[in-house]
């Protein structure tokens, strides 16, 4: 079992609740859109980081994070990338990859809308975790805490900020 803390569109931007909201996560997963380096330090600095780069990362980020990771976690195929769509309505660039790979999660950012999803298609669980930094039109700052416990995702929580 793996506790994750997920957020997205940070932005650059710290808040000390991150620490107090991924305290008891044993991974922290970032979807994109990290806007510096300084800030994925202090998140990695936390717990271990997986992240991807967004569109509005530099240089740096994209030479230390890939555009799309798949990996596994306990018995659960992940797919993460910043530009992805959600069921229905996919990014183009990255559907041939996701139905190839046909993971059981799917993690995607970049919209700044909170969305989570089944895809009864694919058989996987689409998240966007939303916006966790203060550039962008969305009212309300997310990230979600969930778990994979072998094949299940469960325990998943909104967090939001205000």
């Amino acid at each position: 079992m793996i506790k994750i803390g997920l957020l997205s569109d940070t932005h650059a931007h710290w808040d000390d609740r991150y620490a107090t909201y991924f305290a008891d996560r044993d991974e922290i997963w970032h979807a994109g859109d990290i806007g510096s380096e300084a800030l994925a330090d202090r998140l990695a600095a936390l717990k271990p980081l997986r992240a991807v780069y967004g569109n509005i990362d530099g240089q740096e980020l994209r030479a230390r994070f890939p555009k799309v990771a798949c990996f596994q976690v306990e018995e659960t195929r992940v797919m993460m990338t910043h530009i992805g769509g959600y069921p229905g309505r996919y990014a183009p660039e990255i559907r041939p990859r996701l139905y190839a790979f046909r993971p059981g999660l799917f993690i995607s950012g970049h919209s700044h809308i909170l969305k989570v999803m089944f895809d009864k298609r694919l058989g996987c669980l689409h998240i966007n975790p939303g916006a966790a930094g203060l550039s962008g039109f969305q009212r309300v700052r997310t990230l979600v805490r969930f778990t994979i416990d072998g094949p299940a995702i469960k325990d998943l929580e909104v967090v939001e900020m205000r």
